[in-house]
């Protein structure tokens, strides 16, 4: 912290330690004072004409942004780490990379602890002092399982040291140096703060889903690093598919962390085999298939929406498995009922849930997976100007990321309802949601916000010219 005394010239080098939504400002209110030292004409002080009260208050607002951040240091816990997961092992060499490099691309698979891990490793090195460490994750309720994870493991609060902000949902509070958000939310941030100077540190987590605000969030950080560098920003894929990330951000390290995930035996099941007719009838198969062999673990099954849960719990129902309760999971689903899934329970559930149990949200207690194959995408046409939700096959990535969900507690066993072949027909990697949606929304956001033309836009993958056109 400066002293009150401490010459003009010297003040400079405290700059670099006053929080980051204040750098900006007083970096400003410096370059003007020192022009005008350098002016002629004195006061009695020394000073020239009307300097004396500027300089003055400068002072001031500088070391009370100094204060706050040394505040924030002083109240930041202790942090420890679980040697059992494979990214504990890396940390070092990722906090030395956070120290040389704006940009770090961590490709993690399932079950490394990148999502929880990766905050705590930036307290480690100071950030979080100066402003906010922004962590994403592409829905909100991965963003309040994360943050009370990550707040568990700091033994703190949620919404104190550990906060998350969700649509209709804020427990963010002045102490907070950890802020769980949903990437929509930083998306609205920039409308009102054009340099994000609340956050001296983001993490992009789950990168690989290349929703179009994920991709529209690493075109506008290409933009502002050069403008923010004291600003660190982390990017996470759970794929290997991270090249493009790290040339669309000048050659960032990418730095590989393997996966906790303990074997997982996979069987298909088409329903050409089973009899089925229906894909609830083939799901009702493998469930019966799994309880003839083990009575004990948890079952995920993945749906492609709300509806599809519904009719699947019905006929799961109707079914009476002996001491299995079925529940549902989906991004609608109230905060009470979303809890229920992570706390202690007797017995055997099958939980059935849309594509938000993916990635990020882990759900205690899975050893078995029942992929159907299919997820609902959106897709646009610019032939007939529709928007439309079919249901389509999902590529390898993501049903290697379904079957990675039950080889996080042990051995798990992996249903997949279609064969073989038809596995290694798919697609490597899902296609970014820019290439095949409608831009409308983004174009007139890119207008809101003066970014111009999105032709010239930095996107990681551009749009097809034919959907700017449309």
């Amino acid at each position: 912290m400066s002293s009150p005394d401490q010459p003009f010239p010297q003040l400079e080098s405290q700059l670099d330690h006053v929080c980051s939504r204040d750098r900006y400002r007083l970096s400003r209110q410096y370059r003007r004072l020192a022009a005008k030292l350098k002016s002629p004409g004195s006061s009695a002080d020394g000073l020239p004409d009307g300097l004396a009260e500027p300089l003055r208050r400068f002072k001031e607002q500088l070391e009370a942004s100094l204060a706050i951040a040394a505040e924030r240091r002083a109240r930041l816990p202790e942090v420890c780490f679980a040697d059992d997961l494979p990214i504990s092992q890396q940390r070092e060499v990722i906090a030395a990379a956070i120290a040389r490099h704006p940009v770090v691309v961590v490709a993690g698979e399932t079950g490394s602890g990148k999502t929880t891990q990766l905050p705590k490793i930036c307290l480690t090195v100071g950030r979080g002092v100066r402003g906010l460490i922004g962590h994403t994750q592409p829905r909100r309720i991965a963003a309040r399982s994360v943050a009370n994870r990550i707040a568990g493991e700091l033994n703190t609060a949620l919404g104190d040291v550990v906060g998350y902000q969700v649509r209709f949902a804020d427990q963010v509070s002045d102490n907070t140096a950890v802020k769980v958000m949903t990437d929509g939310i930083l998306l609205a941030e920039i409308q009102r703060d054009r340099f994000l100077s609340a956050y001296d540190t983001l993490i992009i987590d789950e990168a690989h889903e290349r929703s179009l605000t994920i991709d529209f969030l690493l075109g506008y950080l290409r933009q502002l690093l050069p403008q923010r560098p004291d600003l660190k920003v982390l990017i996470t894929s759970a794929t290997l598919d991270v090249a493009a990330f790290s040339r669309h951000f000048n050659d960032a390290p990418v730095i590989e962390v393997p996966g906790r995930a303990y074997p997982v035996t996979v069987h298909y099941r088409p329903l050409s085999e089973t009899g089925g007719d229906t894909l609830i009838d083939g799901i009702i198969h493998a469930v019966h298939e799994i309880t003839a062999v083990d009575s004990r673990g948890d079952i995920l099954v993945f749906l492609s929406g709300e509806r599809e849960i519904r009719e699947t719990a019905l006929q799961l129902r109707r079914e009476q498995i002996p001491h299995m309760t079925v529940v549902p999971l989906y991004a609608r689903l109230s905060i009470a009922e979303q809890n229920k899934l992570f706390q202690p329970y007797r017995g055997r559930r099958i939980v059935l849930a849309t594509n938000v149990a993916e990635t990020s949200l882990t759900v205690p207690g899975i050893r078995y997976v029942i992929d159907p194959g299919y997820a609902r995408v959106s897709r646009y046409s610019f032939r007939t100007r529709v928007q439309r939700l079919p249901i389509e096959a999902i590529s390898r990535a993501s049903a290697n990321q379904r079957k990675g969900r039950c080889g996080r507690i042990g051995p798990g066993v992996c249903y997949r309802l279609y064969s073989e072949e038809d596995f290694l027909a798919r697609p490597e990697f899902t296609e970014p949601e820019i290439l095949r949606t409608n831009l409308a929304a983004v174009i007139l956001q890119m207008a809101g916000l003066r970014l111009g033309d999105i032709r010239h836009f930095p996107f990681v993958e551009a749009p097809d010219q034919r959907l700017i056109n449309d």
